[in-house]
């Protein structure tokens, strides 16, 4: 089967239980968009940017029409992950491919380390101002990150806001938002400096993934159990992880 008939189908299965999870999906949209033969600078990362937006903010429209985004830290984390996006961006363009892969397979990793262990951070309560700081200093962070390796980064921003005292539903919400905003940047980054779209294969992805995230989320209100699914894509994540490393360091 032609990958561009092929890629469509796999991210609409991926979307629709990475919507049962809240999170984006770029963990295997840009993996995959690299085994399939795309450039992981001008191609892979930026089309895994756009798909991972599209989930996302779907999810945060939804959020916000429920009332479940903490906008005190969703706007300082959004703010300084949307600024310092481009920063990574840049250095990508100039940083070695296996590097990046290197780093890519390290954060997939971790992410799946959280997923498979359950772990949950102390749910201490922070004052106000210290809640913006964390929002501010964790979005630098994770924005520059998300630039350089082409990830929304919720799987690192939701135990953050976990830490900083937020109900785990708040914390997915507001995680939403916050990694549609620094995809968004991260995105339109790569789209100007280094992405060479195939729009045939990016629009017939973007509709795929559009609709596994509205079929997945509908079926997650219904009937899905959360920690199987997690459990499952948490070891699929994990054995990316390492393939990659070994991709990497086989170059």
């Amino acid at each position: 089967m032609d990958y561009a008939i092929l890629i469509p189908i796999v991210f609409f299965l991926i979307a629709f239980v990475f919507s049962m999870l809240g999170m984006g999906g770029s963990q295997l949209y840009i993996p995959i968009l690299f085994w399939f033969g795309m450039d992981f600078k001008t191609q892979a990362i930026p089309l895994g940017m756009l798909l991972n937006v599209i989930n996302s903010s779907s999810a945060a429209t939804t959020y916000h029409r429920k009332g479940l985004i903490d906008w005190r830290i969703a706007l300082p984390f959004a703010l300084t992950m949307v600024i310092f996006a481009p920063l990574g961006t840049l250095l990508n363009i100039v940083a070695p491919t296996e590097i990046l892969l290197i780093v890519f397979a390290v954060f997939t990793a971790a992410a799946a380390i959280l997923m498979l262990s359950g772990w949950r951070p102390s749910r201490e309560e922070f004052k106000s101002h210290e809640r913006t700081i964390i929002g501010l200093v964790g979005g630098a962070g994770l924005g520059f990150i998300a630039g350089l390796i082409g990830r929304g980064g919720g799987s690192f921003v939701v135990p953050l806001l976990y830490i900083v005292g937020l109900d785990p539903k708040i914390a997915a919400a507001t995680s939403a938002l916050i990694v549609s905003c620094s995809g968004t940047s991260s995105f339109i980054s790569h789209l100007i400096f280094a992405a060479e779209p195939q729009w045939d294969i990016w629009i017939a992805s973007a509709v795929a993934v559009f609709l596994g995230s509205q079929t997945g989320s509908r079926v997650m209100a219904h009937h899905a159990r959360p920690k199987h699914v997690r459990a499952v894509f948490g070891g699929v994540l994990l054995t990316i992880a390492v393939i990659l490393l070994i991709q990497a360091l086989a170059v």
